[in-house]
Order: C-alpha cells, then sequence, then structure tokens
C-alpha cells in the first residue's frame, strides 16, 4: 500500500474532523479509568471481628470475647479468632466479670458463627458478603487477577479480531460487551460468578482500550496521532481514574455502585454515528471505495478540496505475514524482546501494585484513591514534554529511579506512583521505537502479553503485607532495580529513524564492547579490543 500520510495530506493537521475524532476517542478512554480500578472499592475489606451469637451476654462480656493480638507492631481486635464461646457463657452465668479472670487461659476458636463488618466506611463490599476473610483472605487478590487474566485474553485475541472485522465494530461491542458483563457481575450470587464474570471484564476493557489506541493511530493525523498515543488516552484514563473514588463515595454498595458504572456506558451510543471506521484498514482489505468515501467526508469537515483519485487500486498491496515467531527469529531480536518482556512485567507490577494499595494506606481510602490518580497526571505531562525532547533511556531510568522511593507514607507512596507512571508512559513509545515496522504490532502484544503477567501478581504481591508490611515494597524496590540495570542494555531511540525492516532494526548493548579496531603490525589481520561495561 503506498503512504497513506502522503496521501492524504491534503487533509491538514488539525482540522475540525480530526479534532473532533481525538476528544471523541478520548472520551472512550474516561470509561475504562471508571472501570478498571472499582476491585479497588468493591473488594475492599471492612474492619472486621468475630460474631458473637449470643443474646444473654453483656457487653462487657461480649467485647471480651474478642482478644488482642498484635499487627505489624500495633494492639488491635483479632479479625479471625475469639475465646471460646461455651467457657464465656459459663463464666458469665457464675456472675464473673471479665476483670475477675485471665483470659489468656481461655482457649481461643475461630469464627464458627461468622463475622461482624464496620459499616462506618463501606456498607457493603464482596468481602463482607461472602466473606473473604480470614482462611479465605486468598480469595481478594486472586479476585483481583481475575481481571489481568482477562487482560491476557484481550490482548492476544482483540488485534486478530480488529484486523478481520474493522477496529470501529470491534470497539463498540467490547464497550458494550463489558457494560452488559459489569451490569451482569452486578447480580452475582457466589464468589465464582463474580470472578468468572470479572475474567470476561477484563478482557473487553483491554480489547476496547487497545482498538481505540490502534484507531486512533491509523485516522488521526500525525501530530495529533502524537498527542494522542503520549498524553491523549493517559491522561483521559486517569480522568475516569480520578472521578471512580468519588462515585464509590456517594454510592458505598458495592451491587449499586457496579451498576452505576454499567449504566453510565449509554452515554457512548451516538458515537457509533460520529466515529469513523480505520480508512486505513478499509484500504488493507481492498476495500477502496469505503476509504475514500471516509476520507472525502474529512476534506469536507475540514474545508478542503480533494483530488478527483485519492487511492487507485494498484496501490492496494497484501502485507508480509509474520508470526510471533519472528520476534524470536535472531539472537538480537530476541534479547531486545527479552529485555522489554522484563521491562513492562516490572513496571505493570509496581504501577497495579501502588494502583490497589490505594485502600490499605492510613487515611481516607477515597482521598487516597483520588491523590494516586491526581499524581498520574503531572507524569503524563511530564513524560510527553521529556518525550519530545530527550533520549528514552535516561527518561525511562529517571521514572525507574522515583520508584524506589517506597515507605508507607503517603508522599513517598505517590513519589512512587509518580514514577511508575512516567515509566509506563515512556515505555509504550520506547517499545514501538524498538521493533521494526513490519514487526511492531507482534512485538507490542507480546510486550502487552507479558505485562499482563505483571498485572496478574500484583495483587499477590500486596497480599504478602499481611504477613509483613514492608515485604511488597522490598519486592517492588528489587524489580526496581533489576529494570533499571535493564535498561542500560536496550539501544537508545531518540532522534532515530523508525526501522522498517530486521535489518534496520537496532542492536541491543552487550556485556562486551567491541569498540576499537586495531591492524597488527606485519600481519593484517583485524585485532577486536573487548573492553567490559
Amino acid at each position: 500500500m503506498a503512504n497513506y500520510d502522503e496521501d492524504t495530506a491534503f487533509l491538514g493537521q488539525k482540522g475540525p474532523f480530526f479534532v473532533n475524532l481525538f476528544f471523541l476517542l478520548n472520551a472512550i478512554y474516561i470509561s475504562t479509568g471508571l472501570h478498571g480500578l472499582y476491585i479497588v472499592f468493591v473488594g475492599a475489606s471492612p474492619s472486621h471481628h468475630c460474631r458473637i451469637a449470643d443474646g444473654n451476654l453483656s457487653e462487657e462480656w461480649m467485647t471480651a470475647s474478642i482478644p488482642n493480638e498484635t499487627v505489624n507492631g500495633k494492639l488491635q481486635p483479632s479479625q479471625c479468632r475469639r475465646y471460646s464461646l461455651e467457657t464465656v457463657r459459663k463464666l458469665s452465668a457464675q456472675g464473673y466479670s471479665p476483670l475477675e479472670v485471665n483470659l489468656t487461659d481461655i482457649t481461643l476458636e475461630t469464627c464458627v458463627d461468622g463475622w461482624s463488618y464496620s459499616t462506618e466506611i463501606y456498607h457493603s463490599t464482596i468481602v463482607s458478603e461472602w466473606d473473604l476473610v480470614c482462611d479465605s483472605e486468598w480469595r481478594v487478590p486472586f479476585t483481583t487477577s481475575t481481571l489481568y487474566m482477562g487482560y491476557l485474553l484481550g490482548s492476544l485475541v482483540s488485534g486478530q479480531l480488529s484486523d478481520r472485522f474493522g477496529r470501529k465494530k470491534v470497539l463498540f461491542v467490547s464497550l458494550a460487551a463489558e457494560a452488559l458483563v459489569i451490569l451482569a457481575q452486578s447480580f452475582s450470587n457466589s464468589w465464582l460468578l463474580f470472578c468468572i464474570l470479572y475474567f470476561f471484564v477484563g478482557a473487553f476493557q483491554i480489547s476496547l482500550y487497545i482498538t481505540a489506541f490502534v484507531l486512533g493511530s491509523e485516522v488521526l493525523s500525525k501530530s495529533l496521532r502524537v498527542l494522542f498515543t503520549t498524553l491523549g488516552a493517559f491522561l483521559h484514563y486517569c480522568i475516569g481514574y480520578m472521578v471512580l473514588p468519588w462515585m464509590a463515595f456517594a454510592v458505598r454498595d458495592w451491587r449499586s455502585l457496579l451498576r452505576v458504572l454499567s449504566g453510565l456506558t449509554v452515554v457512548y451510543i451516538p458515537l457509533w454515528w460520529l466515529i469513523p471506521e480505520s480508512p486505513r484498514w478499509l484500504l488493507s482489505q481492498g476495500r477502496v471505495l469505503e476509504s475514500e468515501a471516509i476520507v472525502r467526508e474529512a476534506a469536507e469537515k475540514n474545508k478542503v478540496s480533494v483530488p478527483e483519485v485519492i487511492f487507485s487500486e494498484s496501490q492496494v498491496k497484501e502485507n508480509s505475514k509474520f508470526s510471533v515467531l519472528d520476534v524470536l527469529q535472531t539472537r538480537d531480536i530476541r534479547r531486545t524482546t527479552f529485555l522489554c518482556l522484563l521491562l513492562w512485567m516490572a513496571i505493570n507490577i509496581g504501577y497495579f501494585g501502588l494502583s490497589l494499595n490505594t485502600t490499605n494506606l492510613s487515611g481516607d481510602p477515597f482521598l487516597n484513591c483520588f491523590l494516586s490518580a491526581v499524581t498520574e497526571v503531572p507524569a503524563y505531562i511530564m513524560s510527553t514534554i521529556l518525550l519530545k525532547s530527550c533520549p528514552r533511556r535516561p527518561v525511562l531510568w529517571t521514572g525507574r529511579s522515583l520508584t524506589g522511593q517506597h515507605t508507607l507514607a503517603l508522599v513517598l507512596e505517590m513519589a512512587g506512583k509518580f514514577g511508575f507512571t512516567m515509566s509506563f508512559t515512556v515505555v509504550y513509545i520506547y517499545t514501538a521505537e524498538l521493533y521494526p515496522t513490519v514487526l511492531r504490532n507482534l512485538g507490542m502484544g507480546l510486550c502487552s502479553s507479558a505485562a499482563r503477567i505483571g498485572s496478574i501478581t500484583a495483587p499477590y504481591i500486596i497480599f504478602l503485607g499481611t504477613f509483613n508490611k514492608y515485604l511488597p515494597y522490598i519486592l517492588m524496590g528489587s524489580l526496581t532495580i533489576a529494570s533499571s540495570i535493564t535498561n542500560m542494555f536496550l539501544p537508545e531511540t531518540f532522534g532515530k529513524v523508525l526501522p522498517e525492516t530486521l535489518e534496520q532494526m537496532q542492536k541491543c548493548r552487550s556485556f562486551v564492547r567491541r569498540d576499537k579496531h586495531t591492524l597488527e603490525e606485519g600481519k593484517g589481520t583485524v585485532i577486536m579490543k573487548e573492553d567490559k561495561i
């Protein structure tokens, strides 16, 4: 296919057609921000203790029936144990008060009568409804991971579906399906059904995200395309993320919250008639007349003249087919792919780990989540500015350095989030610049799959905080160091022409650098000087 940008250069760069499409596609990303992290509130664990199902006990004995235990250096009522209720009843019936007996001599038992949950912050969550605490506490991170398992499936399948059926159809089918599954999820009558539906929420959500990204990249003008892929999509996702905690604050019942989030999707229905199919995709399918019709409509909106023939049948050529195996074809490509996979996994573990951890921080969980989202805004803006004028590796390294500042203090937690967000933004562009055009989609897809492995792991890393509050930060800090070292060996792409073929792809830096050639006197053989780096 001939150069599409050259063939459509007459449309200009910032006409009404492009500007309107820019904001319409970004509006869709607001929904991904709303739907991406609602598990933070839906799966929150309210304060709880064993239920004391005995109305004959005095208030004093009911309070004393819950032992105190030390958690992270603090003394607090046990959430999973109580004193034997049978023994407590006997002591109460004999007229003893809790102050007159040695409570530590009483046998401890599990919460056989269930739990009592505080409704001070959350009126209802899946944790309080299905008792996902104590021995069942592992189900909470597993629930979160099902979303990212869905991401893994969606990122692998969505590209193939959009290549076959078109960007627009897959975009709106994903949007509608996600809303319907979230609505169905609000009627779940069991934890297992909730998880199954959450898996499909993830699959449709990532399909929506990727397809909108591709559609914007293919239809928007070159100048707006850069802004859309570096700032627009990320920033509007962040807007939805910022709105989410205030919706959760107003609607504190998890079922009602999901129904509200699902219902808001109806505002996107008119976009079906406002967002066009990708003319590039139509050309790749040999549908030249349909592609021209969209371009002519764009020219009319931009008020520019149109050449008599925009695309000819001879311009449509079938692209060469590549498979995932081609991303691992040679040693240099394998090395680049391996290093990129490490980067994407580490960044996703840190980003989603800190995002999911906001309700575990001290202070108001709704405000903490909002501050976590707000922190991303300057990170996106700064990344966009730096990407225009700075080499990729130092920008990515700077983001990774900030992520190492982990303590329980909210300010340093937000600094870490800022760094991970910067890295998250840069790694998308950096990876796209590393791979040649013939493998760019495949390379990005493989890295996206690795990222899903990282996000699936993130809830379990946060869960380790129940055993030791510093352990999640130690692990994420270690990953930060490892990925920073990884970054040193990737080539710099700033100011370089995007590679089109495998031969033009830059090679990774090796542990051994061969950079100096000298001729041995009298022999004419070339000697390579090896310097360790």
